[in-house]
């Protein structure tokens, strides 16, 4: 059996990254996790850390001695980014060449991915929609700015130390469990708060015009570890849909589930400081590398969401 390792595992894609591998049964799969966080799984080890400190991260890794290291760990919220820009730099960019400093001393080499995000690219223009891994970058928020940082020091560790490294662009990946700082779990969640006589029937959104490339997280996990096994050493892949759709248009296929009638009021408290009109995948490199295509349609994975805040609130 190949070893997993999995950093950052007890956020929203760790756990169903966790799930996707015991499934195919070909993976010892070993977590990381903060000491605040909570996860529990069964046929797994579980283990604290601190990806700040960089001697816990070799500690680790010494012991583990994985095959492939699914690093996860990430500020991952925009929002957040604009309150806590620290934070995010330290998390997503120098957690991240901490982990490749202990990989660099380690007596074998591991295969690892890691993970960006599709807000790297930014103010793209129209004529780069969808867009492609070469598009030039134009990060329009702090968050895509660590993304940006921390995908470039890979593609440098990779050349200049000989790591055996793949790097995604994820866009917006949705589904049960996430949290309600990211807008479509949100809007479920108040949904579902209506329908239980727990809130006024009215939601509160920011932009609603803006457009953005939407995948089910059980997709997302799904390339990831095709990825890890398949993909190109040294290699960056857009991981998303291929499809851009407004968020006015998910707030509307949401609203039409409802068993309530619901009333739209724009919080101008909710825009950010700046906020990128349109992004959207092409997967074209993705699809030629791993023959993936999303299995999940936007309806289902916003039904899927739905009726778990209705479990939840």
């Amino acid at each position: 059996m190949k070893k997993a390792l999995i950093i950052g595992a007890a956020g929203f894609v760790g756990q169903y990254l966790i799930e996707h591998l015991k499934s195919l049964k070909v993976y010892s799969i070993t977590v990381t996790k903060l000491p605040k966080d909570n996860l529990e799984s069964s046929g797994i080890e579980v283990f604290d850390l601190d990806i700040l400190n960089q001697n816990e991260v070799l500690e680790i890794l010494t012991k583990i001695k994985p095959d492939y290291i699914f690093h996860l760990a990430a500020q991952s919220s925009v929002a957040l980014s604009w309150e806590n820009p620290n934070l995010t730099i330290d998390i997503n960019v120098k957690g991240s060449i901490n982990l490749l400093n202990a990989i660099r001393k380690l007596d074998y080499k591991p295969r690892i991915l890691m993970i960006g995000s599709g807000e790297e690219y930014g103010y793209a223009m129209q004529e780069d929609i969808p867009i492609k891994e070469e598009t030039i970058l134009r990060p329009g928020n702090i968050y895509a700015a660590s993304k940006v940082c921390q995908n470039m020091i890979g593609k440098i560790y990779s050349k200049a130390y000989d790591l055996d490294i793949v790097m995604v662009r994820a866009f917006n990946h949705v589904g049960p469990k996430q949290s309600s700082t990211f807008v479509v779990s949100e809007f479920c969640r108040q949904v579902a708060m209506i329908e239980k006589g727990l809130a006024e029937q009215t939601i509160k959104v920011g932009n609603i015009n803006v457009r953005r490339d939407f995948t089910d997280v059980r997709d997302v996990v799904r390339a990831y570890e095709l990825l890890i096994k398949y993909g190109n050493s040294g290699e960056l892949y857009n991981v998303g849909s291929g499809q851009a759709v407004s968020i006015k248009n998910i707030l509307d296929l949401i609203l039409s589930k409802s068993t309530r009638k619901i009333s739209i009021c724009v919080d101008k408290n909710k825009f950010r400081p700046a906020d990128v009109p349109i992004i959207q995948a092409d997967i074209s490199k993705l699809k030629k590398t791993i023959n993936w295509l999303p299995e999940y349609s936007i309806e289902r994975t916003i039904e899927d969401t739905l009726n778990f805040w209705r479990k939840n609130v």
